[in-house]
């Protein structure tokens, strides 16, 4: 398969371009064999957590804040660069315009404190996921393999960034589709057809290494919720759609500002300011009996089978919980958590209507929030499509995300990421 990002003047036979052919096929399917080893350790992580709560259900007031303080110190000493979600510095070193300013927010080094200190974190109890910095760490290793490889400026500038971002998202959710899709919609903004390639590539042969290891499977399952393409069902998708695009916009809009206010206090109190938060995070998961710790998986996945174990504190506690953790400073990301907000904002509004009709209302809910916090809505309907297997609820998934995405608007005009790379971007 051949790539635009290997392609040269000269004969595609030489061995100059081979060797970037085969150099660049191997760091993809590095990528791919990273983010499924990431996803095990972030799951052993999630679930140790889970079992010494049971245990010791007050634990968390001291493990949590004292993990937030000690993850932001490594972060800030050892590993600068790397705090948060990670696809603010993918998108800011693609905003750069030379590679010395890239090499601070793309690197191995970055990559391994991204891998270590998330896991880290979502061991200590945030509400954190391992996705976003997927994408980082993706992109750190195509980009660090080029640099290696002494491959042409113009793949360094774009192309192996948004294909190692790209990957990362097709192997973290075992969903190819959607890391093209978000390599386009989120990171580029734009399309771009001499990067295509280069993504597809990437995106095929890290997906063929998370089959290859883990096996075909979807990550929630096969869903067989459905619905009715008529009055009730556009009443549905409206409700759904009008709730979870103002929830999501008012995250994200609260989230952005937030960010950029504490930015300072951050610097100031590395230590301070973690804790508090994680001490938050204890508390709001503690009055949840533990439900607002961790990545939401396994919530998510419980309310996609059984809606009817939803609660309204649910979703609200969880958003809670997972702006605290952001705002710590500490490495991870916010899309899973983000999945089960929505969850359980679908969950809740299922009350309002025919409990034949509560399976769907946690899918649109998933996708509705998702989509109205980070405002990728074609991201946002492919993701939840791959992820349950579920081709008859496309459509609706789709009204859906545009619909929560264009209300979020009115709350924050500019999308979080955008906001937080900016940030990075002002820092180097």
């Amino acid at each position: 398969m051949t790539s635009p990002i290997i392609e040269e003047e000269f004969s595609s036979k030489s061995w100059k371009t081979w060797k970037r052919r085969f150099v660049f096929w191997g760091g993809a399917l590095v990528v791919g064999f990273v983010a499924i080893s990431f996803a095990e350790l972030a799951d052993i992580s999630n679930d140790t957590f889970s079992h010494w709560y049971q245990k010791y259900p007050t634990l968390p007031f001291l493990v949590t804040p004292l993990g937030f303080a000690l993850v932001s110190l490594a972060t800030v000493n050892i590993f600068p660069n790397a705090q948060g979600s990670g696809i603010p510095q993918t998108i800011a070193a693609l905003a750069e315009s030379t590679h010395a300013k890239r090499q601070q927010l793309l690197s191995l080094k970055i990559a391994l404190g991204k891998v270590l200190l998330c896991c880290l974190a979502i061991l200590c109890g945030a509400s954190m996921g391992r996705e976003g910095p997927t994408v980082h760490i993706g992109a750190s290793l195509l980009f660090w393999v080029g640099t290696l490889a002494h491959f042409p400026r113009h793949d360094l500038d774009k192309g192996l960034i948004l294909a190692g971002g790209a990957a990362g998202v097709a192997a973290a959710f075992n969903t190819p589709l959607a890391g093209i899709v978000f390599a386009i919609e989120e990171l580029g903004r734009s399309f771009d057809s001499k990067t295509t390639s280069s993504v597809v590539t990437a995106v095929l042969l890290a997906s063929t290494m998370a089959i290859f290891v883990l096996g075909r499977y979807t990550h929630f399952g096969e869903s067989q919720a459905s619905l009715q393409t008529d009055l009730l069902g556009l009443l549905i998708v409206l409700t759904t759609g009008t709730v979870c695009g103002i929830l999501g916009g008012i995250f994200a809009a609260t989230l952005s500002r937030l960010v950029v206010w504490l930015a300072p206090h951050l610097k100031a109190h590395p230590v301070l300011v973690p804790a508090s938060c994680g001490l938050v995070v204890a508390a709001v998961g503690y009055a949840t009996d533990g439900a607002s710790f961790g990545t939401g998986y396994g919530e998510t996945r419980l309310l996609i089978d059984h809606p009817e174990h939803g609660t309204l504190i649910y979703p609200f506690a969880k958003m809670i919980a997972t702006l605290s953790s952001a705002l710590s400073g500490i490495p991870g990301g916010f899309f899973a958590p983000s999945l089960a907000c929505g969850a359980g904002v679908g969950a809740s509004l299922s009350g309002l209507f025919p409990l034949v009709y509560a399976k769907v209302f946690v899918l649109l809910g998933m996708v509705g929030f998702f989509s109205g916090m980070i405002q990728a809505p074609i991201t946002a309907f492919v993701i939840i499509t791959e992820m349950t297997d579920n081709q008859e609820m496309l459509l609706p998934l789709m009204g859906t995300a545009f619909l929560a995405y264009g209300i979020s608007k009115f709350f924050c005009p500019e999308p979080v990421y955008q906001t937080m790379a900016k940030a990075f971007t002002n820092r180097l």
